[in-house]
């Protein structure tokens, strides 16, 4: 009972490091606050190959991040904003070395459990509409689950932790 106790507890463990990890980049010569509107560039959004559902989620948390921020969809947009994924498949092995509590010379055979889980890569990239140049780009990597019933918060919580720092803030030196 206890080894499957045990093996739960390193399940959880595994599957409860769920943090995303976070990179932007952008253009420190472009003014971001000349931006007010924005759209999505559709020939590079379908060629991203995953369900039409999870894009669609993706296009509701970037279109509610953009909301937030005071920028509203356009037909003539000052910026289009464009996502592609990655996913890789992570192995894990957890190994339980079966050690009697009751008797400390006793060793059994070791058992390995192998876990694996999905890392995937969202990137979102704002370009220019006028110059068609990349002006800002964010990326998020972190364990995805395709059979997870909480699909719409775990792409709400990528979406939104990328567009953490858009448009991005210049740093005063005076506050580091």
């Amino acid at each position: 009972m206890s080894k499957k106790i045990f093996f739960f507890i390193c399940i959880l463990i595994t599957s409860s490091c769920a943090s995303i990890s976070v990179f932007t980049d952008h253009d420190t010569s472009v003014d971001f606050s000349k931006y007010e509107t924005y759209a999505f560039y559709k020939p590079s959004i379908d060629k991203v190959s995953i369900s039409d559902l999870d894009k669609r989620r993706i296009l509701k948390a970037v279109d509610d991040q953009m909301v937030s921020k005071n920028i509203s969809r356009s037909s003539s947009p000052d910026l289009l904003i464009s996502i592609s994924t990655e996913a890789k498949e992570k192995i894990y092995i957890n190994s339980i070395i079966n050690y009697s509590f009751w008797n400390p010379w006793f060793w059994g055979p070791n058992h390995n459990y192998i876990n694996s889980q999905t890392e995937g890569t969202l990137y979102l990239n704002i370009i220019d509409s006028e110059s068609n140049q990349l002006v800002w780009q964010g990326k998020g990597k972190g364990l995805i689950n395709e059979y997870t019933k909480k699909r719409d918060e775990r792409i709400n919580e990528f979406v939104t932790k990328i567009l953490l720092n858009f448009p991005p803030q210049e740093l005063d030196i005076n506050q580091i």
